[in-house]
């Protein structure tokens, strides 16, 4: 047997997982199409036998784990400053779980031209941690609270939270253009995927869209804007910035969904990103409650104080 081949056996953290998904991790820095190839060939086995992409493993198979070089990518190192920056911004840590306060501009994982991540510099920075994992997503340009979990288990646990809607508490902070109704508490608009021509992934509210919904509170207005807290219940891609726009009070600063004036005019107040910031997180695990805030980023807050108040 070639000595570099690698029999893993499977715990109990990852019965139910895709044995596709497994090899991402027993594999990371190998591109998804290679490990396709690799389980299409039969050199991956599960418990001696070929094996689909979507096989679930069980407690106690064996994979068989192809020797396979990965090539090192040059420029994929944390740089010193992104290492010390995400240290700091880490808001809470246990034995299973971090919750980081994501800034403005770093995506959540490669990809598209995007060669480091969050979780890949989280993946660097604790090298130790062989099974970190994003619990969920933010977009790029939105900072704020991520979950990252550390075990399979936990990972499990807070998709089920989350599947629930009502598990986990979500809180975002957003400025959007023009006066928010007081009585304006929720938007109910189905949302759909669309690509456009040039593969920009944009989402359109449409009748035959996944059910989405969002509740909002009015918390203070600006001269040309209001501060409002989101609440998604439902958690769709772009869910928050598009029923904004749906209902006609767009989130500054956004350029896929806002408005131009609006944006141009805030520009000139200083703001250089999407006003929206993933703020709270609040739920139950394991029997804790855990409740973590991030704070508004002091260029947001420069942005509420520049605007001054409303007229």
């Amino acid at each position: 047997m070639n000595p570099t081949v690698r029999l893993v056996t499977v715990d109990a953290d990852y019965a139910g997982q895709r044995i596709d998904n497994f090899l991402m991790r027993e594999l990371k820095g190998v591109p998804k199409s290679r490990i396709y190839n690799l389980l299409r060939r039969g050199e991956v086995r599960l418990n001696k036998s070929r094996v689909k992409p979507d096989q679930k493993l069980a407690f106690g198979d064996v994979v068989r784990v192809p020797p396979v070089r990965v090539a090192v990518r040059e420029g994929v190192v944390v740089p010193g400053g992104l290492d010390s920056s995400l240290r700091s911004a880490i808001l809470y840590e246990d034995d299973g779980l971090i919750i980081i306060n994501k800034p403005s501009g770093l995506a959540v994982h490669g990809g598209s031209g995007i060669s480091l991540g969050l979780i890949e510099a989280l993946r660097q920075m604790y090298p130790d941690q062989r099974s970190l994992e994003l619990v969920h997503r933010l977009d790029r340009d939105t900072s704020g609270c991520v979950m990252v979990a550390k075990k399979r288990s936990v990972l499990k646990q807070l998709h089920e939270l989350l599947k629930a809607r009502k598990g986990v508490d979500k809180r975002y902070l957003a400025l959007v253009a023009g006066k928010w109704p007081v009585r304006k508490q929720q938007v109910n608009a189905p949302l759909q995927k669309n690509v456009l021509n040039s593969g920009e992934r944009m989402v359109r509210v449409e009748l035959d869209g996944k059910k989405s919904l969002t509740e909002f509170t009015l918390i203070k207005r600006v001269a040309g804007a209001s501060l409002i807290e989101a609440k998604p219940i439902t958690g769709r891609t772009h869910q928050i910035r598009v029923h904004c726009q749906y209902a006609g009070y767009p989130i500054l600063g956004d350029d896929k969904y806002g408005d131009d004036g609006a944006n141009a005019h805030f520009k000139q107040l200083g703001l250089k990103r999407l006003f929206l910031h993933a703020h709270s997180l609040s739920f139950t695990l394991d029997g804790r409650r855990v409740d973590v805030k991030a704070p508004l980023p002091s260029e947001l807050e420069k942005i509420l104080d520049s605007a001054g108040s409303e007229l």
